[in-house]
């Protein structure tokens, strides 16, 4: 389980590291074009009750944190279907295609 902690107060959010590796790249593309939008996710059990959203936005901090040291296989098709609702809706919900886990704290 890998961990996207955002705006470096925040407690990370946990999400599995094949889809921490699509966020990487989608993200990464749309902030080095600029580009701010929404990200919501609905944490797990245990974690905050409803759905949590922020704006993504390049003077924002992130960090990606992956529990496997080798870099994951990221399917182009997975990228494109994400990357293509996002800029329909240009909003990111994660919990429609991401598996998130409860946002403990857990030492960056």
């Amino acid at each position: 389980m890998g961990r996207l902690r955002y705006d470096g107060t925040s407690e990370p959010i946990r999400i599995d590291d094949e889809t921490l590796a699509v966020l990487k790249v989608i993200v990464g593309t749309k902030l080095r074009r600029q580009e701010s939008f929404m990200m919501t996710w609905r944490p797990a059990e245990g974690g905050d009750p409803g759905r949590v959203t922020v704006w993504i936005h390049p003077a924002i901090p992130l960090q990606f944190l992956f529990s496997a040291s080798e870099p994951q296989h990221i399917e182009k098709r997975r990228v494109e279907e994400v990357m293509h609702a996002l800029n329909a809706s240009g909003e990111l919900v994660i919990d429609d295609w991401g598996r998130i886990e409860a946002a403990e704290a857990t030492p960056a």
